[in-house]
């Protein structure tokens, strides 16, 4: 009676979740067509970087930088043979640097309001440029980022980049921008706190100062610098990036950056239209125009202009960064006008409340959400070896009817490296979770480039901390360097294990954007197997197969034990067989993963089971014969 209520507690949870038998009831946004997506995040600047130097606070000249031309056909080639579907170019837009590129007309950044030597690419400077450090010749910076558009194109890639509404460079200089539009901050009324259409809050009175230091902190490590003096010229002082209303905000605070007013007062209060009862259930068409005869802020209209710039000159999408800091009302606003110019476009929200994931999909029409608080930090607990793979199944039931929205992720820019020590210490320890990421569900799936040859982010790069690649600094990236041998991108330099790992992300990611079964339907079966001999916490099972045609039929088993060796009898609940139409008898089955296993699934009585040994850290991914 026991083993029973666990398994119909798992379908329970499952069917909420999306991952249910045939006929249950799931979702509009779950009915997915097509084949997964894949998203390649690649830090622009370090990406095609050489040097190996890797000095604390090192310069352009001591440690390297990447550029878009290091982008060539070879090296995107390289990247969609990994599985890739689409390239995430972080730090694109021109951001706030520490090097002196006044001849082509850009002032000199503080290195007081600056993090980092290189710069974060969250204090964007300029949204109709990008990034002159990225350009073999910074007058011709943006032509050389639409000649890099175009290749990704032509080899078969979609392109997507950055766009930061919550907050810009504490000096934002449009030096660019198209005719007739406004600076950010052009025609504010400085001596208010708010007003709606000033574009920042504002301290009146009170002159912005530069936090007090911590931890012995200098800027440039303490390199002499003529604008490293300890002050800023602001005044009044404007609220910093994070909300805090300081004229001197802490040094933890997001201080090279300043807060963008959407039309919420500082109480809190909206100072806008909001979205009619029942709005979540309409398409982006009938959002698109409910704002057409609708008075907006001015920072609404001024985004929604710079998303369109950027899909008008070929951009397939865009990663808004802290997406949740801007109410959700603005992001109906913009987020329907890029459909309404390109309806595939990609639109991913970093977000990190789970009770208002719904509302930033429905209302705010977003395709994907971070599944970062619950799946990522849950597989890290378990890679970690303190969490259960019990866990998982309230994670999934919890995400019941936007499944398929929730990307799935192990690395980015913000997180630790798994091979680092505070990590898992071992990139082996990310291939049982990666293979759950990538096949739970039908949503996308991210690898953070440096990942698929298990790069530990070891070094000391100066503003940034080791055991994450750093984005603030001109470093290079060890593991990727070795891989990408000069430009060849063949792995000429790389370990027998680099190697290794590659080639078992290669398979996993072409699988996943190759299988049916994988934008089909989904049971968990780890709780009817949780009582089994030799079946623990340690073990993840659940079976997926396409709809409707149930052609491909796979039972995917993932051990997250480094050091156990697993023996047991899966099996295979009753209803899964008849969902599956299998008669009494054996079925073999291939294994989808390597190609170099065999096994058999025997169905009696309609039930089914499979005699499996598992080897440390190892999954597999079965397909039954046809």
């Amino acid at each position: 009676m026991k083993e029973k209520l666990i398994y119909l507690t798992g379908v329970f949870l499952l069917a909420l979740a999306g991952c249910a038998p045939e006929n249950t009831q799931t979702d509009v946004n779950e009915q997915t067509t097509g084949r997964k997506i894949v998203v390649y995040q690649v830090f622009t600047r370090l990406f095609g970087n050489t040097n190996t130097a890797n000095k604390p606070w090192g310069t352009i000249e001591e440690n390297g930088v990447g550029k878009f031309s290091d982008f060539t056909g070879k090296a995107l080639d390289s990247i969609r043979a990994l599985g890739v579907t689409h390239i995430w170019y972080t730090g694109v837009p021109h951001h706030a640097v520490i090097r002196d590129y006044t001849s082509y007309g850009i002032s000199n950044d503080d290195p007081d309001v600056v993090k980092g030597r290189a710069g974060s690419p969250y204090a964007v400077k300029d949204y109709y440029n990008v990034n002159p450090d990225l350009a073999e010749d910074p007058a011709r910076r943006l032509e050389e980022f639409q000649a890099l558009l175009e290749r990704t194109h032509r080899h078969g890639l979609k392109a997507i980049i950055d766009i930061v509404p919550n907050h810009v460079a504490r000096r934002y200089e449009g030096k660019n921008n198209p005719e007739g539009v406004e600076d950010f901050g052009a025609n504010d009324d400085t001596s208010v706190e708010y007003r709606r259409d000033n574009n920042f809050y504002y301290i009146p009175g009170e002159p912005f100062r530069v936090p007090e230091p911590q931890g012995g902190y200098q800027p440039l490590g303490g390199e002499p610098h003529p604008l490293a003096d300890g002050r800023f010229d602001e005044n009044p002082a404007r609220w910093t990036g994070n909300g805090a209303r300081k004229a001197q905000p802490d040094a933890n605070d997001w201080y090279e950056t300043v807060k963008v007013n959407y039309g919420v007062r500082p109480d809190g209060t909206k100072d806008f239209p909001e979205l009619p009862e029942g709005f979540g259930q309409k398409d982006y068409k009938a959002h698109y125009e409910f704002w057409q005869d609708k008075d907006v802020p001015d920072s609404w209209t001024k985004f929604r202009d710079i998303a369109l710039y950027w899909t008008a000159m070929g951009v397939d999408g865009f990663r808004f960064d802290m997406a949740e800091m801007v109410p959700v009302e603005f992001w109906s606003f913009m987020n329907s006008a890029i459909k309404m110019k390109n309806p595939d476009a990609f639109l991913l929200a970093e977000i990190y409340t789970p009770s208002i994931y719904r509302d930033y999909i429905r209302l705010g029409k977003m395709d994907y959400l971070y599944d970062k608080v619950e799946l990522y930090d849950t597989l890290k607990n378990i890679m970690q070896g303190y969490g259960s793979t019990d866990h998982l199944l309230s994670i999934l039931a919890g995400q019941a009817g936007i499944e398929h929205q929730m990307l799935h992720f192990l690395e980015n820019h913000d997180e630790q490296r798994i091979a680092s020590p505070p990590f898992a210490g071992d990139a082996r320890k990310g291939q049982p979770a990666m293979v759950v990421s990538a096949t739970i569900s039908t949503s996308p799936t991210m690898i953070y480039f440096g990942q698929e040859v298990g790069e530990p982010g070891a070094e000391e790069p100066g503003f940034g901390d080791p055991t994450r690649t750093s984005i603030f600094d001109y470093v290079g990236v060890p593991s990727h360097q070795r891989w990408m041998n000069g430009g060849a991108f063949d792995g000429g330099q790389s370990t027998p294990e680099e190697k290794a790992l590659r080639d078992f992300y290669r398979r996993l990611l072409n699988f996943t954007i190759n299988s049916p079964a994988l934008m089909g339907q989904c049971q968990i079966i780890h709780g009817y197997n949780r009582g089994q001999e030799g079946y623990d916490h340690r073990v993840f099972s659940f079976v997926r197969w396409s709809w409707p045609s149930k052609e491909e039929k796979l039972i995917i088993v993932a051990n997250f034990d480094a050091e156990k060796v697993y023996q047991f009898e899966l099996r295979v609940p009753p209803d899964i067989i008849t969902i599956w139409r299998l008669k009494d008898g054996e079925y073999e089955l291939a294994e989808r993963l390597y190609g170099n296993k065999k096994a058999r699934l025997e169905v009696a009585d309609g039930r089914g089971k499979v005699s499996m040994e598992l080897a440390p850290l190892e999954s597999v991914i079965w397909e039954v014969g046809r």
